[in-house]
Formats: structure tokens, C-alpha cells, sequence
């Protein structure tokens, strides 16, 4: 051995079961921001070929400076790297510190043959970085398949305005970004457990057992716990540092699950789909109630017509609201009909206290649509056309408005029955058609040839939202389950670790009659403290980030959209955390039982 940091190598052959979860994580980050920034790169690449195809003299120089939707790529690829480095930092920073906890021997022994303090930090430094050599061209090599994979999916089975999207193309941004990452985050995660091996001594290493390295002797508290449990918990929060990493890094893994469940609702938001959608649509020409409505039974036979339904509108009709009908107002009137009025539930478009059902019955009920300023609330009166109705229920958006604000109009939305009740007309004045893939261009020219020019149609499918919409749910559900593998890897990692670190003293209990129930127990009552303490952290911290973020994107441009609190992500977090202290502990304690005492006793 010609030097000290020949040991290295050694080291990570003996030690390769413990360090197989901490490449894990390194790979896992490595390959996160690899396969961001490949997928920004791409982004630009495909907005650099569409504007390249209908602008001359256009570079890529002008597009980098003067492109907002590549700007806003970049910002939220560099927020994810940072959000992506912390939890990195935390989790390889726990790991390591777990190791020099548990080799306290050896590192007394190295300074005891010569080796200087900063030797040490070098070896724990290099030892880290030894980890990178597999974790790094794992995770590039992942990132990259991740990158073709995705764009395979926006080009072939997204299509539209992703049909341009470079395919089996090599990011160097992301490489970079991926390699940069990998090795400033184990350089820094090194640095406190580097000291903190620097620091053990000779007498320490003989004197101390390894899971008291820093930890000051403290009575435990059986009164409310049985005594294996409550030495479960001791040994969790006896070790303050230890303690703040393994609950930071399960917290933040929280965090941005919370942070990034609020991009599912901005998407839903920002690319609204409803049961209701359509691809075609006929209307009058001056607006009024008169396209036929015995023309719908006629589209309905047309090959690819998947549903055919209408309404009929009036604007600025005089009416009195309020509950006592003092307040003279104009509102527009919109017929729906069944299907119309089932979407409305189906979306989850009307206010709590709606009752949907009435609207199904003769009776003289309507729902509004209408903003705060207006005081039009559930269970008022309307007056109109000399009858009372009363109000059903109300919408929690304009659906007409690009932004779902009211901007201060009251829009009624009746029956077909009540509508023709109230205005005497039976025609429509919009004709909307649901499609499907069947339909081809040769049924278009069928519809225009039913219509005879009588009425204004208009073909959206190419204005269909449906893949852009799937394209951004698939990115952050994507995302979303890499935190999640992450999490639960950190998890196992760092239980597992914190276990190992007290073979010894488990082998000791065994030793003096504990029963392997009672290590179980202790085991488990550990994991649960630090997984306990991370989820309460996570969710006081990670709660008015969610916030905040909601109001930044959301809130402020859809005035309707509120926040509230998210239960179900609440609960999945909670089921996620219980479940992931489940499988952490399983194969410690599986190792623990299947030891002999004696092996136990001897493990460094």
C-alpha cells in the first residue's frame, strides 16, 4: 500500500452493502437534473424550430434573449436544481455522518498509526467522491434515456405543437448540470461528517460506543412508554445533529411534494379541460336563438359524432335580485341542457350548498354565475318575467371567460324547459359537437353540407388543449414519483445506516436478554421519531410554501381560485411516511435477528 488513501477502494468493496443506498441517492439527483435540463434544452430546440420555419434570418442568439417561454424554462429548470441540490445536500450529508458514526474505530485506529486531521478529511472527502464514479454515469446515462423516452412521448403520442421536439439528441447543458451537481453536493455533503471524523481520538474510538460519538448521556422516560420504546426514541433524539439531518432531509423530501402538488392545480387551471369540451361548434350569425334545433338529430347521425348539444343565451335582460327583490339589475340568460347541467357536477364547478338535482325538476329554480361584488348568493330570489326563481346554485367560475372572472356580471344558466318557459324560443343559438378519432375530413365536408351556409362553423381540433394538458400532468407526475423513490431511498438509507451504527449495542442487549421483539420495537420506535418529527416539519414549513406558491401562480391571475388546505396530499404524505418507516426497518431488523450475538458483539 503506498499510501493512506489506498484504503479507499478497500474500504468501498467491504462496505459496498451500506454504501449502495447512498449511490442510489447520488444517482437519483444526478439523474433528476440531468433529465431537467435535457428537457429545457429540448423545450428550446423545438421552439428554436418553429419560430425558425416561419421567420427568416432567425438565431438562436435572439431567441435565448428576447424568448419568454424559453427564459421561463430556464427559471424553473435552475428553481428545480436548487430545490433538487438541498434535499441532495441533506440526504448524502445524513449518510455519511451515519458512516463515521458507525466506524469510529477505525478512524481512532488511523489517527493512532500517524494520519493527520486533515488527512482524515481528505479520506472521508475522497471516499465520498468514490461514490460519484458509479452514481454519476448511472444517473447521466438514466437522464438521458429519460429525456428520449419523454420526448418519444410528446412527439408521437402528444403530437401538435410538441410534433417538432428533437428526438435522440444529447444535452450537454444537462451533462454538465448533472456532473456539476453530483460533485459539489457529495463535496459538500462530506464537509461536517469530514470534521467530525477528524476530531475522534484514539481514547474515543477504544472508550466510546459508536452510536454515543456526540451524544451526552440522558435519562430515559419509561413512564408512559415501555422501555424499549422510549430507548427507541432516546436513541433518536439524543443526537442533535443527527437528529436535525435525518428529520431535514424526510421534511424537505415533504416539502416539495407540497410545492410541486401545487403545479397539478396551476396546470388544471392554466389548461382547464371540462366533460363539456368540443371540437365543433355552429352558431347564428347575429347571435340570436335561430339555428334550427331539429338540426341536432340530423348531426348526431354523422360517422365520428360523439355527442351533439346546445343553448340558447338572451343578454341584458331586466330582472330584480336579492333576497328581498330590491336591487334592479341586467343579467344574460344561458339555457344548459342535461348533459350541460351533469358536467357541472362532473367538474366540480359548483359552490358548496348547490343542489343540482332541482335543477332537474319543473320547478322555477336557476344557477348564477357571479363574483363577491354582486352578493347573489344560494337560495335568493330572481324576478323574471313576472315569476319568482330562486337561485339552486352557484358556479365557482365563469367557464365564457378566458380567466373565470365575472368582472361584475350576473349570467344565469336555466333549464332548456325554464328558457323556453321564460323567453318562448325553441331554437338555439350555439350547436356544439363532441368528436371523436373516427372523425375524418370527409365528415366535415358532411356537416358543411347539412348547414347549406346557413350558420357560422367553426373547426377547433387543432385548438384541442387535451395534449398539452396531458403533456404537463405527465412532467409533474413524472417528477412527483422520483421524489417520492427518492424519499423512500433516503428513508431506508438513513434508518438503515443509524441502525448499523449500533450493531454493538443491540448485540449487547440481545447479550443480557432482551428479546428480538424488544429490538424490533426500539428499532421501529426510532424510525418513527425521525420520520414523525420530518413529517410535522415538512408540513409546517412546506404548508405556507404551498401557499405562497399558489398565490404567486394561481391566485393571482384566476381571482376565483383560493387556496385550501390539501387534504389529500396531507393524508398521502402521512400514509407515505408511515409506510416508508415500515420498509426502512424491515431489513435492519431482519439483519439484527438473523446475526449470531456473538458476531454482533464483535462488529466493528
Amino acid at each position: 500500500m503506498k499510501s493512506y488513501l489506498s484504503l479507499i477502494p478497500i474500504s468501498s468493496k467491504i462496505h459496498k452493502r451500506e454504501n449502495r443506498l447512498t449511490i442510489m441517492c447520488v444517482t437519483c439527483s444526478v439523474f433528476l437534473v440531468t433529465a431537467i435540463f435535457s428537457m429545457a434544452e429540448m423545450g428550446v430546440r423545438m421552439e428554436y424550430e418553429n419560430l425558425a420555419s416561419t421567420h427568416a434570418n432567425f438565431s438562436m442568439d435572439y431567441l435565448l434573449q428576447n424568448s419568454s417561454t424559453v427564459q421561463n424554462l430556464f427559471s424553473v429548470a435552475i428553481f428545480l436544481f436548487i430545490l433538487v441540490s438541498l434535499a441532495s445536500i441533506l440526504m448524502i450529508s445524513s449518510s455519511i455522518n451515519s458512516t463515521v458514526v458507525r466506524r469510529i474505530k477505525f478512524f481512532g485506529m488511523m489517527s493512532c498509526i500517524g494520519m493527520s486531521k486533515k488527512q482524515i478529511k481528505t479520506f472521508v472527502r475522497l471516499e465520498a467522491l468514490n461514490w460519484c464514479k458509479v452514481g454519476i454515469p448511472i444517473g447521466l446515462v438514466l437522464g438521458i434515456l429519460c429525456t428520449w423516452v419523454l420526448c418519444g412521448i410528446l412527439k408521437y403520442f402528444v403530437g401538435f405543437e410538441f410534433s417538432t421536439i428533437p428526438m435522440f439528441k444529447i444535452s450537454y447543458i444537462g451533462i454538465i448540470s448533472g456532473v456539476v451537481l453530483g460533485l459539489v453536493t457529495v463535496l459538500i455533503s462530506s464537509n461536517s461528517p469530514a470534521k467530525k471524523a477528524s476530531k475522534i481520538s484514539p481514547i474515543t474510538a477504544v472508550n466510546t460506543n459508536s452510536s454515543n460519538l456526540e451524544n451526552k448521556p440522558k435519562s430515559i422516560n419509561s413512564r408512559f412508554l415501555k422501555i424499549e420504546t422510549a430507548l427507541g426514541v432516546n436513541h433518536a433524539t439524543s443526537g442533535k445533529k443527527n437528529m436535525w439531518l435525518m428529520s431535514g432531509s424526510f421534511a424537505l423530501s415533504i416539502i416539495l411534494f407540497l410545492a410541486f402538488s401545487v403545479l397539478i392545480d396551476f396546470v388544471e387551471h392554466l389548461v382547464p379541460q371540462f366533460s363539456n369540451s368540443y371540437t365543433l361548434s355552429i352558431s347564428s350569425g347575429d347571435g340570436t336563438n335561430s339555428v334550427d334545433r331539429n338540426l341536432i338529430s340530423k348531426l348526431e347521425k354523422i360517422n365520428g359524432v360523439e355527442k351533439v348539444f346546445a343553448r340558447r343565451s338572451m343578454f341584458d335582460v331586466p330582472t330584480k335580485l336579492g333576497k328581498n327583490l330590491n336591487v334592479d339589475d341586467k343579467v344574460d340568460l344561458i339555457s344548459y341542457g342535461d348533459f350541460d347541467l351533469e358536467c357541472l357536477e362532473k367538474d366540480d364547478l359548483l359552490e358548496k350548498g348547490s343542489d343540482l338535482s332541482k335543477m332537474f325538476t319543473n320547478g322555477n329554480y336557476v344557477l348564477v354565475i357571479s363574483d363577491d361584488k354582486n352578493n347573489v348568493n344560494i337560495g335568493d330570489k330572481v324576478y323574471l318575467d313576472g315569476k319568482d326563481f330562486e337561485i339552486a346554485g352557484r358556479l365557482k367560475l365563469n367557464p365564457f371567460s378566458q380567466d373565470g372572472a365575472s368582472d361584475g356580471k350576473v349570467t344565469f344558466i336555466t333549464s332548456d324547459k325554464t328558457f323556453e318557459n321564460i323567453t318562448g324560443m325553441s331554437d338555439y343559438s350555439l350547436v356544439m359537437i363532441k368528436t371523436s378519432r373516427a372523425f375524418s375530413e370527409k365528415d366535415i365536408l358532411s356537416v358543411e353540407n347539412l348547414l347549406n351556409n346557413k350558420y357560422i362553423f367553426n373547426d377547433m381540433r387543432d385548438q384541442d388543449t387535451s395534449a398539452t394538458f396531458f403533456a404537463f400532468k405527465l412532467f409533474i407526475y413524472g417528477f412527483l414519483a422520483v421524489i417520492i423513490i427518492v424519499s423512500v431511498l433516503n428513508i431506508m438509507n438513513s434508518i438503515s445506516m443509524s441502525v448499523s451504527a449500533r450493531m454493538k449495542q443491540y448485540g449487547s442487549m440481545r447479550a443480557i436478554g432482551v428479546s428480538n421483539k424488544q429490538i424490533v420495537r426500539m428499532i421501529s420506535s426510532e424510525a418513527f421519531t425521525y420520520s414523525l418529527c420530518g413529517c410535522v416539519l415538512g408540513c409546517v414549513i412546506g404548508l405556507p410554501i404551498s401557499k405562497f406558491i399558489y398565490d404567486f401562480l394561481i391566485s393571482s391571475h384566476f381571482a376565483y381560485a383560493k387556496w385550501t388546505l390539501p387534504v389529500t396530499s396531507l393524508v398521502f404524505i402521512f400514509l407515505f411516511v408511515v409506510g416508508a418507516s415500515v420498509l426502512a426497518v424491515y431489513y435492519p431488523i431482519k439483519r439484527i435477528c438473523n446475526t449470531d450475538i456473538r458476531d454482533t458483539i464483535n462488529e466493528l
